[in-house]
């Protein structure tokens, strides 16, 4: 359980004031590329209700004097698994205020933890969560091994709150396609994997709303290279091809990058793992998850994946140049070397060093994030941008970020759902996940 209110004699989740407002604030909105200096910015009953250069303060309101610091979007990180609070604590704790739980969050997590941290009653994101299944027992997801059972397992994944179902690549076509339609007619909508047995162009073209991972377009459709080495790269003359697919289909894909560079930085290296093991930010992941990484297989394949994530690198170039919705996503904590939170940081940073301006990076997870859940669940509160009417999940860093991405781990403060949380309560919050970590059993 979560230690904030002792260490802080506080709640553990701050309550919002009747109104706040942001005063000498330089508003990104990331609408398009742009800075509006100057400008107040009201909150009111959670969304924005207005901005300006001049806005009324209302009688009774939180006035938060930002001194010429920088207002954005909270940030989203939309491929997560959440086991617990402390995880959903260290991912607001890190700017982060829109999570997308991509299988096996414990039920818990799912209905009574979501529901008491949008009643404030402990700190965390705003989560959406789905349903992962699979084909068969190999990756230890829920198993479908029909039609009947893949309408079965949608309904009672809408029964249970659910948002999304998550496909893995081990399911038939008759399953998926079952997943699809009942998906479709009850309003949950596919993502996830490429399907080995389908494609990821039939399962687009059936409906599937998002790809989880850049690298699912290496396994079913690139064609597979000639010659005998198993992880070899596609070639590049395929970029186009598959650029000119997925903006022509409008999907949307996990720009994941960090993710890839990770698994390729400890295929069969297990110093590799040990090295991540060791890194400061350990000290925020859970016991178990830290007996995962130490177990992980990963580190015990042979070859290398190197050319694979190079080749990763050019596609995502690519397809943000086309203008292909962009994700950002990081699959933490599972994969060793990512850190809730942390993960985020490092996936913005690989993919402005894969050539993507920094505010194409940053759209990945603020404006995008907004725009494909505005797609998949159009009743859900808007978020993603700063503009009137939006939830008001936001960030406030000293810097600009179109400058300078970094200013981004260092909060002033961030806003969830119009509930303050300014640097210091920001640094118990990860003090208390520290110290739980490190006494629990």
């Amino acid at each position: 359980m979560l230690l904030f209110a002792i260490l802080t004699g506080a709640p553990a989740h701050a309550q919002p004031a009747p109104s706040t407002l942001f005063v000498n604030v330089n508003v990104v909105p990331m609408d398009r590329e742009r800075v509006l200096r100057g400008q107040s910015v009201l909150i009111r009953d959670g969304r924005i209700a207005a901005i300006g250069p001049r806005v009324t303060t209302p009688e009774g309101a939180r006035v938060i004097d930002g001194r010429g610091a920088y207002l954005l979007p909270g940030l989203a990180d939309m491929h997560v698994h959440v086991r617990d609070r402390e995880t959903l604590a260290m991912l607001l704790a890190s700017g982060i205020t829109t999570a997308l739980d991509l299988g096996e969050a414990p039920n818990p997590i799912v209905g009574r933890t979501r529901a008491s941290i949008e009643r404030g009653d402990i700190p965390g994101p705003r989560l959406f969560v789905a349903l992962a299944v699979d084909g068969s027992p190999r990756f230890g997801h829920l198993v479908v091994p029909s039609p009947e059972a893949a309408g079965w397992a949608v309904r009672i994944a809408h029964a249970n709150g659910y948002d999304f179902i998550k496909v893995y690549s081990g399911l038939s076509p008759a399953a998926f396609q079952a997943l699809s339609e009942e998906g479709r007619a009850i309003g949950l909508p596919i993502v996830g994997h490429s399907v080995e047995s389908v494609g990821l162009e039939r399962q687009i073209a059936a409906g599937q709303a998002m790809v989880a991972h850049l690298e699912e377009f290496i396994y079913t459709f690139f064609r597979r290279p000639e010659g005998g080495d198993p992880h070899a790269a596609p070639d590049d003359a395929e970029i186009a091809r598959a650029v000119d697919f997925a903006r022509r289909s409008g999907v949307t894909i996990t720009a994941d990058l960090a993710t890839y560079q990770a698994i390729a930085a400890q295929w069969g290296r297990p110093e590799q793992v040990q090295a991540f093991l060791r890194v400061p930010e350990v000290r925020f992941l859970s016991p178990a998850d830290r007996i995962d990484w130490r177990h992980s297989g990963y580190q015990r394949r042979t070859g290398s994946l190197a050319a694979r994530a190079a080749f990763l690198a050019r596609f995502v170039r690519a397809l943000a140049a086309a203008e292909v919705p962009l994700i950002a996503g990081t699959d933490s904590p599972t994969i060793p070397g990512l850190v809730a939170g942390f993960a985020l940081h490092r996936n913005l940073a690989a993919l402005e060093d894969a050539g993507l301006s920094r505010y194409q990076a940053l759209a990945t997870a603020t404006a995008e994030p907004g725009r494909f859940i505005a797609r998949s669940h159009p009743r859900s509160e808007p978020f993603g941008t700063v503009a009137e009417g939006m939830r008001a999940d936001l960030l406030l860093v000293a810097e600009n970020p179109l400058d300078n991405l970094s200013a981004l781990q260092r909060p002033i403060g961030v806003m969830a759902a119009g509930r303050w949380h300014d640097a210091e309560a920001l640094a118990a919050m990860r003090q208390s996940v520290a110290l739980t970590y490190t006494t629990t059993p």
